[in-house]
């Protein structure tokens, strides 16, 4: 049996003493690396990333994942570079180019995703590779910009770039460009397999090798003795990307029907008692669709089909108050280094 890279998956849901346990548990436990989440406007991903660097050995930390519409690329490349030396290398950058309906209602016109992704990852290698950049354009003005590292370590900054993707165009321009794709949470396996073929098709049409690139999976993950209980807690979960991320629901072919139904109780900024208002219009095979959630058994098994989708990497995140058991069911399930 080939050796199987596990990660978990850490926001705003946990405090952030928990958090920091939860991290130090999972190193020890052999997962390969921690993803934190920039969690709407909740809690912010790099100042996460930096605690669980000073607190950490060994495991890879990513951005899981942090829109770049809000910054400048060349303060975001500073940023992940003093990230890659406080945590000795281990640092994974991944982007995205955030969501509706959030973008509007701070201000931010998010007009031609793919051409401003592709722009920024771009620029954003180039002053990794600590070249000097000059680029006019619609999103991105630089004269003769470089990190001015004096300092310390002066090396180019190794540092991999994954997208955040969900709609066709936007996961061939990962497959194009990116070190790797981190595939989104709440969505099918049959998701994750076309979602898979269509960064293969972007990576060949740039002439690139499509087993170099990483495809980590986000995966909920709702584990009880009480099956009834453990898909409960996954509902509540999927219910608010159903009112707030649709485009991530309408990808694994969940009807207009079923999303208009749920906006109409809750939208953004929602709260706890809008979401259970909404519980019940949300089936359990809907749930069991895009989550693992049931027993342990059950969890671990789905999580297998996401696998065996493409997914190299299952990212996992706990609903339950103490993530140490769900880490320590798949750091059995799939044996450690």
């Amino acid at each position: 049996m080939s050796y199987q890279p596990l990660a978990i998956y850490l926001q705003d849901k946990h405090s952030i003493s928990d958090e920091f346990e939860f991290a130090r548990y999972a190193e020890q436990r052999g997962f390969d690396a921690i993803w934190q989440a920039d969690t709407r406007l909740a809690r912010d991903c790099i100042s996460m990333m930096g605690a669980l660097a000073a607190i950490t050995t060994r495991v890879k930390i990513g951005s899981g994942v942090l829109p770049f519409w809000p910054r400048n690329v060349a303060t975001l490349a500073a940023t992940y570079s003093t990230l890659w030396e406080m945590s000795g290398g281990r640092i994974i950058c991944g982007l995205g180019a955030w969501w509706e309906p959030i973008t509007s209602k701070v201000g931010i016109r998010r007009t031609k995703p793919l051409q401003a992704t592709r722009e920024f990852i771009t620029v954003l290698k180039k002053l990794f590779a600590r070249e000097v950049v000059t680029w006019h354009s619609e999103f991105i003005n630089l004269d003769e910009v470089e990190l001015d590292i004096i300092h310390g370590d002066t090396r180019p900054r190794a540092i991999p770039i994954y997208i955040g993707a969900t709609g066709d165009k936007m996961l061939e321009l990962t497959g194009e460009l990116a070190d790797g794709v981190v595939l989104n949470y709440m969505v099918s396996p049959a998701y994750i397999r076309k979602a898979v073929a269509l960064v293969r098709a972007g990576a060949e049409r740039a002439g690139r090798d499509f087993n170099t690139l990483d495809r980590p999976e986000l995966i909920v993950v709702s584990m009880d003795k009480d099956r009834g209980k453990a898909l409960d807690a996954a509902r509540e979960l999927l219910v608010q990307y159903l009112g707030q991320e649709p485009h991530i629901m309408k990808a694994s072919g969940v009807s207009q029907e079923l999303l208009d139904q749920v906006h109409a109780v809750l939208g953004w900024p929602t709260t706890k008692e809008k979401v259970q208002q909404a519980m019940h219009l949300v089936p359990d095979e809907l749930v069991q669709l895009v989550t693992a959630s049931g027993t342990a058994y059950e969890c671990v098994e789905k999580v297998k089909e996401y696998i065996a989708a493409g997914c190299t990497c299952p990212i996992m995140y706990s609903l339950h108050a103490d993530a140490r058991p769900m880490i320590d069911v798949f750091a059995e399930a799939f044996p450690r280094k």
